[in-house]
């Protein structure tokens, strides 16, 4: 049976989404679980902070075994030296030149003519050529664009050293049939591999994906998680049930497919993943270079803080400097910035030592010595699991119970000794105060995190 190709746009798609940053751990855990279930080609999105996303990509690059790294190169000269500079020490790397077709979106999106684009399509690709042997020409919006336009495009990529092509569905009001009839046109006309990207706009894209293989299709383009778009968990269990009545079959790893996606859920930004309806405005969050003041002091008080003016412009500050590097910040990020900018208070209390004992049998112990002007206090506690009766030594050595608002913990980095950072919001008369701790011990981290809220609240109450 012919195999179908598979290449994973999970990246690309959230990367799409405005309300959705992903952050660097996160998009590591994406591109290594796409690697795992056996895909194909892995597509990074364009680059926008350059700094920022060279180090993310390289390291991808480094870290994917199996599966080609495909990166878009943009328009100018430019962006093409910054995309191979990202993938070119990945293992099978590629480069796509994506320019939309039709005529719509030639001119609403630069603003040129069919001749013109054909000569920037010839440009990209033999520019693209010589930096990398793997070169993708991606027709964007093919299915609202002239046909004879297509053709000439398709070809002139090809005769310039195009080695895949793909047609997309952007639009995503084409049936089955429209899909298979202009993939068996573009099949005709080149002799490379022809894939295609369809849309479930309409819920249509596993019967456009079945109809795009039967007419020729050599690739499909999916994604694990996203939505109006062919999913991976999907087409897999199609193609296994049916994929004999079109002689087709794709060779993911159908053990690892479903639980593998489940994890790296798990362990990236839960917001991507609710229902639309019940996104609350926290998971909304988006701040950027842009933003103002009020922007700043909304989104702090959305997050349930009551900051002063100088707080305000304090975080408002530290954004300004994350936005350079980064781009954009969501409401985890945003957090972490008032954690670590807002009311910098002296150390009343500081931490000196922990120590815990932990089991699957009996409540965790843990014994934590603070230092508070120049006396030195210890509590010990019982609580259920190492953390809590680590908070709960630290109440005996204060005297005070706090609410525990909120606590998240996050890995900084990768690896055996990576570095953790936690975050604890303690409420304190209806007033929510943030701290944040980093460490290679989590319960340290934790500790750390939460004599940072505990020092604010003390010196407020001062």
């Amino acid at each position: 049976m012919k195999k179908i190709y598979t290449s994973d746009i999970t990246l690309k798609n959230l990367s799409e989404d405005r309300e959705i940053v992903l952050l660097f751990r996160e998009k590591s855990a994406v591109a290594n679980c796409a690697d795992a279930i056996g895909v194909d080609v892995i597509e990074l999105p364009a680059v926008k902070s350059l700094r920022e996303d060279t180090i993310i990509y390289k390291t991808i690059a480094q870290n994917v075994r199996n599966a080609a790294l495909a990166i878009p190169v943009g328009f100018s000269d430019d962006e093409m030296t910054a995309a191979w500079e990202c993938v070119k020490d990945a293992k099978n790397p590629r480069l796509q030149i994506e320019l939309p077709v039709s005529t719509i979106q030639m001119e609403y999106t630069y603003h040129i003519k069919q001749n013109k684009m054909i000569e920037k399509i010839a440009g990209l690709v033999k520019a693209a050529k010589e930096l990398c042997e793997d070169v993708e020409f991606s027709a964007l919006d093919a299915t609202r664009s002239d046909e004879e336009f297509l053709i000439s495009a398709v070809k002139e990529a090809e005769m310039n050293g195009a080695t895949v092509i793909t047609v997309c569905d952007d639009a995503g009001a084409s049936t089955p049939d429209d899909i298979a009839a202009l993939v068996a046109k573009v099949k005709d006309a080149v002799s490379v591999p022809v894939w295609v990207k369809v849309s479930d706009r309409v819920n249509m894209a596993v019967a456009s994906a079945f109809s795009a293989v039967k007419a020729g299709a050599d690739g499909l383009k999916c994604a694990m998680v996203g939505k109006d778009i062919l999913l991976t968990g999907e087409i897999s269990d199609a193609v296994n049930t049916c994929g004999g009545q079109i002689g087709a079959e794709i060779k993911l790893d159908r053990t690892k497919i479903h639980a593998s996606i489940d994890d790296m859920k798990a362990n990236i930004n839960h917001d991507t993943y609710e229902n639309e309806n019940t996104v609350s405005e926290k998971k909304k969050i988006l701040l950027d270079s842009d933003s103002t003041l009020s922007q700043v002091a909304q989104a702090a008080e959305v997050l349930g803080y009551d900051l002063s003016d100088i707080d305000v412009g304090n975080v408002y500050k530290a954004l300004k400097q994350v936005c350079d590097k980064k781009g954009a910040v969501g409401s985890k990020e945003f957090e972490a910035l008032i954690a670590s900018s807002a009311m910098q208070a002296p150390s009343t209390y500081h931490f000196e030592s922990y120590t815990t004992t932990s089991s699957n049998l009996s409540s965790s112990m843990s014994q934590v010595t603070l230092k508070c002007n120049d006396e030195i206090i210890s509590g010990v506690s019982n609580g259920d699991g190492p953390i809590d009766s680590a908070f709960r030594a630290i109440e005996q050595c204060v005297g005070h119970h706090y609410e525990l608002d909120d606590f998240q913990v996050q890995s900084v980095t990768e690896g055996k000794e990576a570095l953790g950072s936690a975050l604890v919001r303690l409420r304190n008369n209806g007033k929510l105060y943030s701290g944040n701790g980093t460490s290679t011990d989590i319960v340290a981290a934790s500790i750390r995190a939460y004599i940072n809220a505990l020092n604010k609240i003390v010196f407020e109450e001062a």
